[in-house]
């Protein structure tokens, strides 16, 4: 994830998004580069619009927050409902049943 990052700065600043620049900034952050996955970064990352990936991607955590919290929030309803409905019912005619029962020795 670290290559990702180093990448995102160079483009930030509008750097090249080479090896070796990727590299230094690595280094310079005290992170061992490793040889291969540098390269793979760098050569994946030639065939990519940065400044295109960002704008879809600024769009889609919104929409991934927003249905989990809308999500959960309808849960909590939920539950809040069945625990109404619990609290209203009572106890069933089993359960007093028993409990009668066990007054009276039977």
């Amino acid at each position: 994830m670290e290559y990702i990052y180093a990448s995102l700065l160079l483009h930030a600043a509008k750097k090249e998004i080479s090896e070796e620049n990727i590299k230094n900034v690595l280094s310079a952050a005290g992170i061992t580069v490793d040889e291969v996955r540098l390269k793979a970064v760098a050569a994946a990352l030639k065939e990519v619009n940065i400044d295109e990936i960002l704008k879809t991607a600024t769009a889609m955590p919104v929409a991934a927050v927003a249905a989990p919290a809308g999500q959960q929030t309808q849960q909590a309803a939920e539950k809040k409902e069945e625990k109404k409905e619990e609290e209203k019912k009572g106890p069933s005619e089993e359960e007093i049943g028993g409990g009668l029962s066990s007054l009276f020795g039977g």
